[in-house]
């Protein structure tokens, strides 16, 4: 049976570099869209305490959310013109 490697963005037992990954991505992300936490929380509709914790380091994405933020951060005007069709 093939093991895959730890996300370490979901992985309770990460070392704290490793877990430091996942606030850095999810800060790196919003900060390259030039947005607020507010802006980007209603812009790609997550909450906003949730956004608060995770770029503090109190809360870590799990993979679906680690997942939607490499999409928003490779093609952003995608993902909220989808957004926007969705409503």
């Amino acid at each position: 049976m093939m093991t895959r490697p730890a996300d370490p963005a979901i992985d309770e037992a990460a070392t704290p570099a490793r877990s430091r990954s996942a606030r850095a991505l999810v800060q790196a992300v919003r900060w390259r869209t030039g947005l607020s936490q507010a802006e980007f929380a209603d812009a790609f509709r997550i909450d906003l305490t949730l956004l608060e914790d995770l770029e503090h380091g109190d809360a870590r994405p799990d993979a679906a959310l680690t997942a939607y933020l490499r999409v928003i951060d490779h093609a952003p005007e995608v993902v909220r013109a989808a957004l926007g069709r969705a409503s």
